[in-house]
């Protein structure tokens, strides 16, 4: 009997360490892309930078040139008017996240963010696809 119990006790365990594990990379992906924002907002190069893929850096080797890039091509993530989170889909060791924002000058944008999984086990930024939203009906 008292086997039994433990036996339950430890499908319960594998059960809910699969749900938490299948939404981790999922919810560190979020924290990442909410932080690598905030960094933008507070006009903290390094930080933002410190989010990037090593191939992001590749293509922008200093911090400086990073956030210029991001000033200049993705307005809507560097001044965000607001932003909340949509669907996701976890894609081998790729988070694609997407992130719904309003602009600065109130256009709304999906950003389709790519996370990827690094050898360290870290994930970093190593995409954004920004798609402008037709504009919905007046209210």
């Amino acid at each position: 009997m008292h086997r039994a119990v433990l036996t339950s006790a430890f499908a319960i365990f594998l059960m809910s360490a699969g749900v938490s594990s299948a939404a981790e990379p999922v919810d560190t992906a979020q924290t990442i892309i909410q932080d690598q924002i905030a960094a933008f907002l507070n006009d903290d190069a390094a930080t933002a930078y410190s989010f990037a893929s090593p191939q992001i850096k590749g293509k922008f080797p200093d911090q400086s040139i990073f956030f210029d890039m991001v000033k200049r091509g993705y307005t809507p993530v560097y001044r965000p008017g607001n932003f909340a989170f949509g669907r996701s889909k976890i894609d081998g060791d790729t988070v694609v996240q997407e992130v719904l924002i309003s602009g600065p000058d109130g256009k709304d944008w999906t950003a389709l963010y790519y996370v990827v999984r690094q050898p360290d086990g870290s994930y970093k930024i190593n995409g954004v696809q920004m798609l402008q939203q037709a504009p919905g009906p007046e209210i």
